[in-house]
């Protein structure tokens, strides 16, 4: 029988800037206050990079690290993706930036925009790449410098954002160990829940542009809610019914790390319990596509993923966009 040829996670790592802004900090700027804020969303803090950092210094940290711990050389990369919606520069492409800092001469770089799903589309594309065998050793990182992108005149979208990144290395590998399932969708008739109005090409930046606050994040966060609790649930349930298994087989739980009460809505709706649900959103808000590998990578170092585990990715952003991964470690 022939082999199945899979991506298998060898190397993770993550990386968040030192600095932390608290809900305390957020009481002298905005009309909020701890209780609230942890409330609704069960953010305690965030980390904030300084002025002089951009979303490929975080990368490499975080990139260095997965390297590290897969034993590859920069040379042995291939392909590298990243997940972002604030990179670098309007153009080229933060993976490319990364590409040349970093010394990965070998490798096919590029951004996608899939917003808190970025890590998640990444990963699946590389997958497939890899399944192909059009590539043999990826890279995939999420990375985000929110704070760049907050309206902090804004008390109901500022409190949530955090900077990060988080990196994965992939590689071909025969047998049932790595990427098992994944699920991509998309519902473009709802991207004004969720967005940033100007600076593109229909409202660009210019002499006498009066933003509003339309060059940061806007959302409409009740009906973001909804959505995303129906449709994380289903992407979830779907890689676990393509895979052939049960919700009682996975091990772990790693959820986008947007709203607790998100959090727990999946958890309730996969019957899972508390303890195989990974949740960082207090210490680190939410960063977007940085979350789920910020966080796997948290959980691996801590010993929370032992090998034969399935590992349960599901993730919810502008777009809107939504998926899943089912990893088998």
């Amino acid at each position: 029988m022939e082999q199945i040829v899979r991506a298998k996670i060898i190397g993770t790592g993550s990386y968040a800037p030192p600095r932390r802004m608290t809900n305390a900090d957020f009481e002298k700027i905005v009309d909020t206050s701890d209780e609230w804020i942890v409330s609704r969303t069960g953010i305690k803090e965030r980390r904030i990079a300084s002025d002089d950092v951009a979303v490929s210094d975080m990368s490499i940290k975080a990139i260095e690290n997965a390297i590290e711990m897969s034993g590859l050389s920069n040379e042995d990369i291939d392909l590298l993706i990243v997940g972002t919606v604030t990179p670098d520069y309007k153009l080229p492409s933060a993976a490319c930036v990364i590409q040349e800092k970093m010394n990965l001469p070998n490798a096919t770089a590029f951004d996608i925009v899939s917003a808190c799903t970025g890590y998640i589309n990444g990963l699946s594309i590389a997958s497939s790449y890899i399944q192909t065998g059009t590539y043999k050793n990826a890279l995939v990182v999420g990375a985000e410098k929110l704070s760049s992108i907050a309206n902090y005149n804004d008390r109901n979208t500022c409190v949530l954002f955090g900077d990060a990144a988080g990196a994965t290395v992939l590689t071909a590998s025969d047998g049932d160990r790595g990427v098992i399932s994944t699920y991509m969708k998309s519902d473009g008739k709802l991207r004004e829940l969720l967005w940033i109005k100007g600076g593109g090409s229909v409202f660009p930046i210019k002499e006498g542009y009066i933003n509003n606050g339309f060059d940061k994040v806007m959302m409409n966060g009740s009906d973001v809610f909804k959505v995303a609790v129906k449709n994380m649930c289903y992407a979830a349930e779907k890689v676990i019914d393509d895979a052939g298994i049960n919700a009682s087989d996975i091990s772990l739980i790693i959820p986008h790390q947007a709203n607790i009460r998100i959090i727990d809505a999946i958890a309730k709706r996969l019957k899972a319990d508390k303890s195989k649900v990974y949740i960082n959103i207090e210490n680190y808000g939410n960063t977007s596509a940085a979350s789920i590998p910020l966080a796997l990578d948290e959980a691996n170092r801590a010993g929370r993923i032992k090998e034969g585990d399935y590992v349960l990715m599901v993730a919810f952003g502008g777009g809107l966009i939504w998926g899943s991964a089912l990893v088998r470690w």
